[in-house]
């Protein structure tokens, strides 16, 4: 059986890769501007159009996502879906956001908390890094006459197609809260995904060890940013995205 299924932030990295996989459903992208037929006009940050964007929606699938205002948006969104009867919401977050100290990650966290309050039917899966944000930013450190290389600090990236995947899987099953986290195969150090990254490309930097201070630089040392255990993993590693990238 078909749902027709509601998707935030199909158009960016995530979505690019989750919405074809919905093949076959009927989906509708949400959009702070007119698109195409498949497209439906809302803004999360107003709420605005929300109420006609969600109306006869079975699953969401909330993809979008910024710096600043995923709280607010998120709350937006389940209040629609609360006044729509949708009987499905599946969100995409982020390891660490219960133990990293950022403001980005307190702001997914209370995003995670608005979805698990809201009364609705909900899934959250939180994802590692992707092979891409861990790409561009070997990248732009990279271009720097000497790299700092932050230590103690480690990455678990994943393949934005695999947690795409995983979605999909998730949003076609029924609703589960908080499920495993979804990480890469592999731990890195930092300075392994440069040395690695400028290998590649082969350019020569030299590394300058440096020390992250503060709460932050503990959480990061402790691996708060991490799961070692019990996590989906995806397939594609770091090495395979380099090659392609």
């Amino acid at each position: 059986m078909t749902s027709t299924i509601l998707v935030t932030g199909g158009t960016g990295l995530l979505g690019g890769h989750l919405v074809p996989l919905l093949d076959g459903h009927d989906v509708r992208v949400l959009s702070r501007r007119a698109g195409n037929g498949a497209h439906v006009t809302g803004d999360l940050l107003t709420g605005e159009g929300l109420d006609a964007a969600v109306t006869g929606i079975d699953t969401i699938v909330h993809l979008a996502g910024g710096q600043k205002g995923d709280d607010v948006a998120t709350r937006n969104l389940v209040e629609a879906a609360t006044r729509a009867g949708v009987r499905h919401v599946v969100y995409i977050s982020v390891i660490g956001s219960d133990r990293v100290p950022l403001g980005w990650m307190r702001m997914k966290l209370a995003a995670e908390r608005a979805i698990a309050e809201s009364g609705l039917p909900w899934t959250t899966l939180r994802a590692a890094q992707f092979h891409d944000l861990v790409h561009k930013t070997v990248r732009t450190m990279a271009k720097l006459p000497v790299v700092p290389v932050p230590g103690g600090l480690r990455f678990q990236p994943v393949d934005a197609g695999d947690v795409a995947a995983r979605l999909v899987e998730l949003a076609l099953g029924e609703p589960a809260g908080l499920v495993p986290d979804m990480a890469g195969p592999t731990v890195y150090p930092i300075g392994d995904l440069i040395k690695s990254y400028l290998h590649a490309h082969g350019k020569r930097r030299p590394l300058l060890p440096v020390r992250m201070p503060g709460k932050m630089g503990r959480a990061y040392r402790a691996g708060a940013n991490l799961t070692l255990e019990g996590a989906t993993l995806g397939r594609r590693t770091w090495e395979d995205f380099l090659k392609r990238a």
